[in-house]
């Protein structure tokens, strides 16, 4: 069963926003989302959120650069047009390979880092044209807004998050 409304807890200063993470979640209640003008250190851990696995994928499309430079630079340079640089050979990759080292490396770093960047804007579901999902314009400025659905109970939960030292309460119903 899905929440039709969700209170959002609007906070004014990052310390307080934490504090209140971490009571919400004493009480056992689900945080949405937070939106926030900046990072603050030590959220996502607050929230319980798993560790990123992008460092996973990171490495794996290293391997592909590296895969695909050590293949390209085999078919370029060995087999299809092996050429005479400077008296060296071109008899076989391993005899080269010390010229190709600075080529491997500027590959794997293109590829991990541009697939990277492709991976987290998929994965977070942002795209061009994408209209933004802020439920609050001041999020962008200076104020942070916790996002909590609601299940018949939005007078405790209300007031627990005014007592958590949130600046404005405010009930609304689900945008999807």
């Amino acid at each position: 069963m899905e929440a039709s409304k969700i209170i959002h807890a609007i906070y004014n200063d990052d310390d307080v926003l934490m504090n209140a993470v971490k009571k919400v979640k004493a009480a056992r209640y689900h945080i949405e989302e937070i939106y926030t003008p900046f990072p603050v250190h030590g959220l996502d851990k607050a929230m319980g959120l798993a560790p990123t696995r992008i460092a996973i994928t990171a490495f794996l499309y290293g391997l592909v650069g590296l895969t695909v430079a050590i293949t390209m630079m085999n078919f370029i340079m060995i087999e299809d047009w092996p050429q005479n640089i400077g008296g060296k050979p071109s008899f076989s990759y391993l005899e080269n390979m010390p010229a190709f080292v600075p080529i491997m490396f500027e590959l794997t770093v293109f590829f991990a880092a541009h697939l990277m960047v492709i991976t987290f804007y998929l994965r977070s579901r942002m795209w061009p044209f994408k209209k933004a999902e802020n439920p609050d314009p001041r999020t962008t400025d200076d104020h942070f807004l916790m996002e909590i659905p609601v299940h018949g109970n939005e007078e405790e939960l209300a007031s627990l998050l005014k007592d958590t030292g949130a600046v404005e309460v405010n009930l609304v119903d689900k945008a999807h």
